[in-house]
């Protein structure tokens, strides 16, 4: 787990295990497995489409994504990034501590931690390639998927 900036943590699902019964921590799970499969307790090989919390589902302190990490970007949606970014904004701005977990913590949650970063001007932002080589100093282990397409693909919709 990396404080990547006051208050904002990245980490894997260990880190999330450690940290969750702390009260001072919120948390974006971007994690299909064993998180959003939990909180919706569907048991297929995914949730229902039509289930309003399909994307996204709201837990105490946490928001918790229906995602994967694939070699392409056609498993993401916007709308799982706006959310997480408000979430995290939200809660930074109540002086809460704000982990960003996936399982590994290699590609998904440092990817999420990237955008707050870039569209706050904390990190370069001008392209997603400019942003990644400055996250890189302060997060080494960012090693993104198909993510990398979809942040590279989406990434004016949220640096403006």
């Amino acid at each position: 787990m990396i404080e990547v900036y006051k208050n904002l943590f990245i980490g894997n699902l260990i880190d999330f295990e450690r940290n969750q019964f702390d009260s001072d921590f919120y948390f974006v799970q971007a994690c299909k497995e064993p998180c959003h499969r939990k909180a919706l307790g569907y048991s297929g090989r995914s949730a229902d489409t039509n289930h309003p919390e399909y994307l996204i589902a709201y837990r105490e302190r946490r928001i918790i994504l229906n995602m994967i990490d694939p070699p392409t970007a056609k498993y993401f949606d916007n709308i799982q990034f706006e959310k997480s970014l408000l979430f995290i904004e939200e809660n930074l701005k109540k002086g809460n501590k704000v982990l960003i977990h996936c399982n590994q913590g290699i590609s998904r949650s440092p990817s999420i931690g990237l955008l707050y970063l870039a569209v706050k001007g904390i990190i370069k932002n001008d392209t997603y390639a400019e942003a990644k080589e400055d996250f890189l100093k302060i997060y080494p282990n960012y090693k993104p998927s198909g993510i990398k397409e979809f942040l590279e693909k989406n990434w004016r919709n949220y640096i403006k």
